[in-house]
């Protein structure tokens, strides 16, 4: 019997070992929610949900009320934690009042400096120094394809366009790397890849104190932050978010045309209209939203016709990604055709947020930036990819960008050599997300720990009077 068991029992090992990619990952994932749960214990209102459904989701994020954004939410103290240095000026995470005014005008004034053919402008130029400094440096011009990460690929884009927006003038080789790399481990912590780094983000802070010593940029900073704030003030909202932000949009749009080749095609075809690159953005953005959950705290009570008031302190939890599915027909599938029509465009639809509560600053500009930066890209490459595409997107996106110098038609050992790269890459990707889930477990679990222990938010509030506080220093090599 025991011989019989053998062979059995070793296919059965065979075949578990076979199959970790496909059940591994999701059992980790399932394992570090339940434990982000427990640590940061249970709070929050869920929206749709239960006590917000989905048809009063825009009334009660756009009521006047839902405006507390860190005070007496335990989630704050994570969100500070990844977003240090200067999350008590962030644009995102300050309280209204006075400085949230302050700041916010600011923001609005420098992003309406640029005209929308400046922005077109700089962001086409920029897009074409990375594209060909990609060219040049893996193989010279010439080469059969290129294999990338699409957010890594964009991120230095971002960060020399919006060195530019702020300062008005074109920015520094160094000084691009040194944002490129401070936000890179922001959105790698955010995903809980990588621990934050606090060297990376010191390098910024220290750089951007010493640019604004020397020259201050043409659209005055917030006159209500001290002179350290408006470092941390640039760095968090241009230098952290919009590069991030921006990255992973373009990540999540390339890299759908890359694993949606009918989609691909028909652009580069040149026979849709000049509005249907837009339309694959929108789509782009209702199924991979950049927002997950966006967290706020009633500030006063929210009373509903026929449902119990929301109480005053509670913590509502905007669930996007399950928002926008709610209103669209057959949200599984990608789609750019729906946008086309009034009666098949999604009815819930908020990529940029809710306009009364915290919009996102570049709701008027974005989709521009990206379809002149989609359009660099296209102009030079067909885009390939077999990699899973999820609103996470922790592998960064890995693609082929193929030149259209190199045959339409390969010959046939060319064909077998691209669906063996191409097969190599769905499998690699696959097995990546093994030991990726198992870091994430224990990275975000430390962190969602350390960020508790801390307590930047928590402290900040307990200690000193609302927005003039002082905030505590992570003193960690893990913390924020």
């Amino acid at each position: 019997m025991s011989r019989l068991g053998r062979p059995a029992t070793g296919a059965a090992a065979v075949a578990l070992t076979a199959g970790l990619p496909y059940w591994l990952p999701q059992l980790v994932i399932a394992l570090r929610v339940r434990l982000f749960a427990r640590v940061n214990g249970e709070e929050g209102i869920p929206a749709p949900g239960r006590e917000v459904p989905v048809e009063e989701f825009k009334q009660v994020y756009g009521h006047p009320a839902a405006n507390g954004r860190s005070r007496g939410a335990a989630l704050s103290d994570l969100f500070w934690y990844w977003l240090s240095p200067g999350p008590e000026v962030h644009q995102e995470h300050l309280e209204p009042g006075p400085r949230y005014d302050d700041v916010a005008r600011t923001t609005r004034q420098i992003l309406a400096g640029l005209s929308r053919e400046r922005w077109s402008e700089l962001v086409g130029r920029c897009t074409r120094r990375v594209l060909d400094e990609l060219e040049t440096r893996t193989g010279g011009y010439g080469a059969r394809e290129y294999r990338v990460r699409l957010r890594n690929l964009m991120m230095p884009v971002w960060a020399e366009v919006y060195y530019e927006v702020v300062f008005r003038e074109p920015c520094p080789r160094h000084v691009r790397d040194l944002i490129v790399g401070n936000a890179d481990n922001v959105v790698s912590a955010l995903k809980c890849t990588s621990l934050r780094q606090m060297d990376r983000r010191d390098r910024v802070t220290r750089y951007l104190r010493k640019r604004l010593a020397s020259a201050s940029p043409p659209v005055p900073l917030p006159s209500l932050l001290t002179e350290r704030e408006r470092a941390y003030y640039l760095q968090g909202t241009f230098f952290n978010t919009a590069v991030v932000q921006t990255s992973e949009a373009m990540a999540h749009l390339l890299l759908a045309l890359a694993t949606h080749r009918n989609v691909q095609e028909r652009l580069l075809s040149g026979e849709e209209d000049a509005d249907y690159l837009d339309h694959v953005i929108n789509e782009t953005l209702q199924h991979f939203p950049l927002f997950g959950v966006a967290h706020r705290i009633t500030t006063d009570e929210i009373p509903r016709a026929g449902r119990p008031p929301i109480p005053a302190g509670s913590v509502l939890l905007f669930n996007y990604p399950e928002y926008q599915r709610s209103g669209a027909t057959a949200p599984q599938r990608f789609d750019p055709g729906r946008w086309l029509s009034a009666d098949t465009r999604p009815t819930a639809f908020i990529p940029f947020g809710v306009t009364a509560n915290r919009p996102c600053p570049a709701r008027g500009f974005a989709v521009l930036t990206m379809r002149v930066a989609a359009e660099q890209v296209l102009r030079r490459f067909r885009l390939a990819s077999t990699a899973e595409h999820t609103r996470s997107l922790p592998s960064r996106g890995p693609c082929l960008l193929i030149p259209h110098s190199t045959r339409r038609t390969p010959v046939a050992w060319e064909q077998v050599r691209r669906a063996a790269r191409l097969a190599g890459m769905r499998l690699g990707d696959r097995w990546e997300a093994v030991p990726r889930s198992v870091t994430q477990l224990v990275l975000g679990g430390y962190m969602l720990w350390d960020a508790r222990r801390q307590g930047l938010c928590r402290n900040y509030f307990a200690t000193a009077s609302g927005d003039t506080a002082v905030p505590a220093v992570a003193g960690s090599r893990g913390g924020g």
